[in-house]
């Protein structure tokens, strides 16, 4: 038997429970291993790549979603990155520096753009897709529309799911349980079939008990439960060196409480909570719940050709069935004032089409390049119902069909002008069409015209440079162009079809990466300025529940991101990033329909609020992350704790400024001990998630009674995780 030292056990401990961050060279100092990601569509050292961009993968990921959470988890997480949904576990909404749309109708656009396995997520119901089994996230701040998919002028955030192998049989589970008897069960195997086959199985069980009171019908704990799981299965088909097929079918089935909308919950003159708020209880008269059902597939072939390798991305998606219902005035007769109106929602069906032929040549000189095609159609009916609180009899029905069809064309050249310096250029042209009409308009005398139609063409670019200042060290600058097509929201029963004009922003962007005593730590910081033309903005509310498209005439944009990891001893390691992001919203002729009794602080003009010099809204200003991580090294295994913090400055709920919508500051924590033994092959923890239960009012709906919605309560619970 050999013995080791001490120092060799915390090397070895440090290999096998910190796979972020522990690659050990032959030395007795832990090194960080190698970054790489693919927001280039190439497999690149982070350091080389001339965009802002952050991984999340392994340990970071179990952390973050050991409670059972939904992909709001990312909200504040990395620099300049906000995530948040007004329809609970689904149709979330991304916001990168400040820029994305607080749109919840059926067909919302997104300027964020969200990748899951090389094919593009487009409809915000599709957004929202259990993370479970990948090999990591990416997010990609800034204009990233030559590369990727359409729509992406504020960034993309990019899943990887875990891929098959042909190596052996291998796999993990993970199985947790935490308050509200909430449940994660987490799983995937990887089988062998045969010398050219290979076959990866993952699954998802998540579920929460109801724990919130309706104290008017007296219902005890009948609100705020779900139940999750999804699917994956991947086949791999490898028969040589030159070609591999890789093959995915997915699935997720969800149902539960949709989100809980509370009358009266704040103060008003402030944005506190009003006197005897409860979390885990509530006064509504109308009924909430929500299911989901999609399904998708695709399929990524390459082939290698010797001087060039093509690939083949075929994506579909689907959703079967999408119902939400839930009082969205949140009030009751117990409860003034109280509107007699319940809304639903859903999708009774949507088909997504994606197709991208790319050739990416494989030079040994300094000219390398990458070009290809692109293919895209939806088609989707979704719809809005009214009800009677009092009866819950159906009032209305207002149904909507939109199909979307875009195609492009797409290349990037690289070129290395020395052995320090490198140039990029990309260049991407698209068409974009889409055709809406009212199906069916019950009870609703529709305003304007049944159906629109709007079509736009659009070259966009962008062209960065990486200046290696030594081997550690690289700079690197960037000005990139991006586009967003014409949206189209569904009218109602007081506002006509409404259509947005394309959107496009200039981005300019500069940084710095370096890895730092001996790869022992390594730090990135970039800026950044951008404006945006005519950008899409959602006009909501009012007095009334309605969704209305206009474009503001400019929008600007500038900020700061950083972000540090490192070891501090062989045995401690910490991180530490955030960001600094301004917006402005610059047209003196908007002007936006405002709350009836909240305070509202902008200028008003016939009872209507000018939004000239607001920020955009849920853009915080300032987002800071830290986590520090310390080993023990004990005979048979490690001890660690572990700790993570996310803060987020207060946010603005709306177009227009108010005491009342206006989101507080916000710090949630979370804590993990754990110990793990046979080389981190077994790990039992215990955690914390939100550990000093932060409570905020996160979202609102501004009708005449002061209705918001509020964060995730506090979770304390265990987790085993074993491999094999």
């Amino acid at each position: 038997m050999i013995k080791l030292s001490k120092m060799h056990k915390r090397v070895l401990a440090l290999s096998a429970v910190l796979p972020i961050g522990a690659a050990i060279a032959q030395t007795t100092e832990p090194q960080l291993e190698t970054v790489t990601v693919t927001a280039q569509r190439r497999a690149e050292n982070i350091k080389d790549v001339p965009v802002s961009v952050t991984l999340l993968n392994n340990e970071k990921l179990d952390v973050l979603l050991s409670g059972g959470q939904d992909i709001r988890f990312l909200a504040g997480k990395v620099p300049s990155l906000n995530v948040e949904s007004s329809n609970g576990r689904t149709f979330p909404r991304f916001y990168i520096r400040g820029y994305g749309n607080t749109d919840f109708s059926t067909f919302a656009s997104q300027p964020v753009s969200l990748v899951y396995d090389d094919v593009v997520q487009e409809n915000g119901i599709l957004k929202g897709f259990p993370v479970f089994d990948v090999a990591g996230v990416e997010v990609l701040r800034g204009p990233q529309g030559t590369l990727f998919g359409r729509n992406t002028p504020a960034g993309v955030v990019k899943f990887e799911s875990a891929k098959p192998s042909l190596e052996k049989v291998e796999g993990y589970y993970s199985v947790s349980w935490a308050s509200h008897n909430t449940t994660n069960l987490e799983a995937a195997a990887n089988v062998p079939l045969s010398s050219e086959w290979a076959m990866r199985v993952s699954t998802l069980r998540q579920h929460r008990d109801d724990f919130v009171d309706n104290t008017y019908t007296k219902q005890v704990d009948s609100l705020e439960g779900y139940n999750e799981h999804a699917e994956r299965v991947q086949f791999l088909y490898k028969p040589n060196a030159a070609f591999n097929a890789l093959f995915n079918v997915h699935s997720r089935t969800t149902d539960g409480s949709a989100r809980l909308f509370r009358a009266n919950l704040i103060k008003k003159g402030t944005n506190d909570f009003a006197d005897g708020y409860d979390f885990t209880k509530i006064s509504t008269d109308g009924l909430n719940f929500q299911n989901l059902r999609t399904n998708g597939a695709n399929a990524r072939l390459t082939w290698d050709l010797g001087a060039v390798k093509l690939f083949s991305i075929t994506g579909y998606e689907g959703v079967d069935n999408y119902y939400t219902r839930g009082d969205i005035d949140g009030g009751s007769p117990a409860n003034p004032p109280r509107f007699p109106v319940q809304t639903a929602g859903g999708i009774t069906d949507l088909k997504q089409y994606s197709q991208e032929f790319r050739v990416e040549s494989k030079n040994a000189g300094p000219l390398n390049w990458q070009t290809g095609v692109y293919y895209f159609k939806e088609s989707g009916t979704g719809f809005s119902d009214n009800f009677d609180s009092t009866t819950q009899a159906q009032t209305s029905d207002l149904t909507s069909h939109q199909n979307n069809t875009a195609y492009a064309a797409f290349g990037s050249v690289t070129y290395d002008v020395s052995s320090d310096f490198t140039l990029h250029g990309g260049l991407r042209y698209t068409h974009d069409q889409k055709d809406f009409r009212t199906v069916n308009a019950w009870n609703v005398t529709q305003i304007g015209p049944k159906s629109v139609d709007v079509s736009k063409n659009k070259a966009n670019w962008d062209l960065s440079g990486t200046y290696k200042i030594n081997k550690d060290v690289s700079a690197y600058g960037r000005v990139a162009t991006g586009f967003r097509a014409p949206s189209i929201a569904a009218a109602s029963a007081s506002v006509p079809i409404t259509v947005a004009d394309a959107e496009t922003i200039t981005s300019f962007e500069a940084g710095i990466k370096a890895d730092l005593f001996n790869r022992r730590a390594r730090a990135s910081v970039s800026v950044y300025d951008y404006d945006v033309k005519n950008q899409q903005l959602t006009v909501v509310g009012g007095t009334s529940n309605v969704t209305k498209l206009i474009n503001a005439a400019k929008t600007v944009g500038r900020g700061v991101e950083a972000e540090i990891e490192g070891f501090v001893t062989p045995d401690f390691k910490v991180t530490l990033s955030g960001s600094y992001n301004f917006t402005e919203i610059k047209d003196p002729s908007l002007y936006a329909a405002v709350c009836g009794t909240c305070t509202v602080t902008d200028p008003l003009v016939n009872g209507r609020a000018s939004i000239d010099g607001n920020p955009l809204p849920q853009a915080a200003k300032y987002i800071v992350n830290a986590s520090a991580r310390y080993n023990w090294p004990l005979a048979d295994g490690n001890l660690f704790v572990l700790t993570d913090w996310s803060y987020r400055s207060k946010i603005n709920f709306f177009l227009y400024e108010s005491k009342e919508f206006t989101g507080k500051e916000m710090l949630e924590g979370g804590v993990r001990i754990g110990y793990n033994w046979d080389g981190g092959k077994y790990e039992v923890a215990a955690f914390g998630r939100n550990i000093t239960n932060t409570q905020r009012i996160i979202g609102g709906i501004d009708f005449n009674n002061l209705t918001g919605f509020v964060n995730e309560p506090r979770q304390f619970g265990v987790q085993f995780r074993g491999g094999f």
